[in-house]
């Protein structure tokens, strides 16, 4: 059972001067279905310019949390702000990009190629006669430059049935990009793609963060590509175990995280756990 609150207290109400304003917030956050609790008491913000990665195991209220940036679901205690609103009367969508986990439905349903896909991106609102339009406007710039900045310009006629799952996901980020999103939320997006495909799908993410300066919240459960790409990390398994930068995260958050040892082996010069 989730309490109830008579008196919530609003995000960001404390600032330092001249502070850069979070692009998302959530603020003692809880959600449950059913009378189940998926996360609880969750307080966390992401800044303009950050690489967070949301880590937990599976079950552990990872894509709820996505759920409430996105509006899908609402807080039902608690609050959640995307770009100071509440995202459930949000209206600039434009300005957030969102990479799903699986495209199943574009792939059996729709014989679509990568270019129409990403020409998708653009539509907002319900406009038939826009939709048609954008769905069809092979020679859009907007979209082959969204396929030049993920790299598959070459892709851009194929049918995604016919695409590996990695160029899919590269797809569906070039969708994301098209209208030069300041936010891109992704929800594990390289699962089922191989060693390869991920370690070159991080590296795209990490450069649009690094060089473009995109604002990145990325769910997952690699701790290796989070320790190697994210600036930031909060660690969730229903409730808050760890936020801060990722090279400060310790093998006891990673064991508390997932309930049994947890040891950090990387190479990396930046990060000390051996």
């Amino acid at each position: 059972m989730i309490p109830s609150i008579e008196n919530q207290s609003s995000p960001g109400s404390t600032t330092v001067a001249n502070a850069p304003q979070p692009v998302l917030v959530f603020d003692e956050v809880w959600f449950g279905y059913d009378g189940d609790i998926a996360v609880q008491d969750i307080t966390f913000s992401v800044t303009p310019g950050e690489f967070t990665a949301v880590l937990g195991p599976n079950g552990s209220g990872k894509t709820t949390l996505l759920k409430l940036a996105l509006g899908i679901i609402k807080p039902q205690r608690g609050t959640v702000r995307i770009f100071g609103q509440d995202p459930r009367s949000f209206n600039e969508w434009s300005r957030v990009g969102y990479v799903p986990q699986r495209v199943e439905a574009v792939q059996t349903r729709f014989p679509a190629t990568a270019r129409e896909v990403v020409a998708f991106g653009k539509y907002s609102g319900f406009d038939p006669l826009r939709l048609f339009r954008n769905f069809r406007s092979g020679s859009d710039s907007d979209v082959e430059n969204a396929l030049e900045q993920v790299g598959i310009p070459e892709l851009a006629d194929r049918r995604v049935s016919d695409m590996s799952v990695g160029q899919q996901q590269r797809m569906l980020i070039a969708r994301a990009l098209i209208r030069q999103p300041e936010l891109l939320l992704m929800d594990e997006p390289v699962a089922g793609v191989d060693a390869a495909g991920q370690e070159a799908f991080h590296a795209l993410v990490s450069r649009l963060n690094s060089e473009m300066g995109m604002t990145v919240m990325l769910i997952s459960h690699d701790i290796g590509a989070v320790m190697r790409e994210a600036t930031t990390c909060a660690c969730i398994n229903r409730e808050i175990v760890f936020h801060g930068g990722v090279h400060d995260m310790r093998s006891s958050d990673l064991s508390k995280l997932y309930g049994f040892p947890v040891d950090i082996l990387l190479h990396d010069p930046n990060h000390t756990h051996r």
